[in-house]
């Protein structure tokens, strides 16, 4: 019995929060970046011409946060600098995106852009972890107890 609960904990693999930081922080700053920011990075202009305004800033004003986010700050994500504004920026972005584009809906891509919100809100919490610039090998970048 002892085995099989062993088994089902998986207590034989080495348990690791800040190795799964750094999956998860390399995962949506790679993900975001290459799949949403570049795009709209490289094609600046023809997006722009369509790109929504949720905060009545202007297409281009929002589409240049959009890109900021989603290029500038997922390339510091993916190499942990300055990795808790970089999640607030994205988690900001990502919140936009979920609840006044996507009106709050978990079917289709509201799915995607809710998963990326609720990962940025998990770092922004839990910081980057040991394996971080911000980390600098002292247990993940966050507040220190005093």
């Amino acid at each position: 019995m002892k085995g099989l609960l062993s088994l089902l904990t998986l207590n034989f693999i080495p348990r690791s929060p800040d190795l799964g930081l750094l999956i998860l922080r390399v995962a949506l700053g790679i993900g975001m970046l290459v799949l949403y920011g570049w795009d709209k990075w490289v094609h600046f202009g023809k997006f722009a011409e369509s790109f929504g305004d949720p905060l009545h800033i202007g297409r281009k004003m929002s589409l240049g946060l959009a890109v900021f986010a989603e290029v500038i700050c997922s390339a510091l994500l993916v190499i942990g600098f300055g990795t808790r504004f970089a999640a607030l920026v994205l988690a900001f972005t990502m919140g936009v995106a979920f609840f006044m584009v996507r009106k709050g809906s978990l079917s289709g891509p509201g799915e995607v852009v809710a998963l990326y919100l609720l990962g940025y809100v998990i770092l922004l919490v839990a910081g980057p972890g040991r394996f971080s610039f911000d980390g600098g090998g002292g247990g993940g970048g966050g507040a220190k107890p005093h």
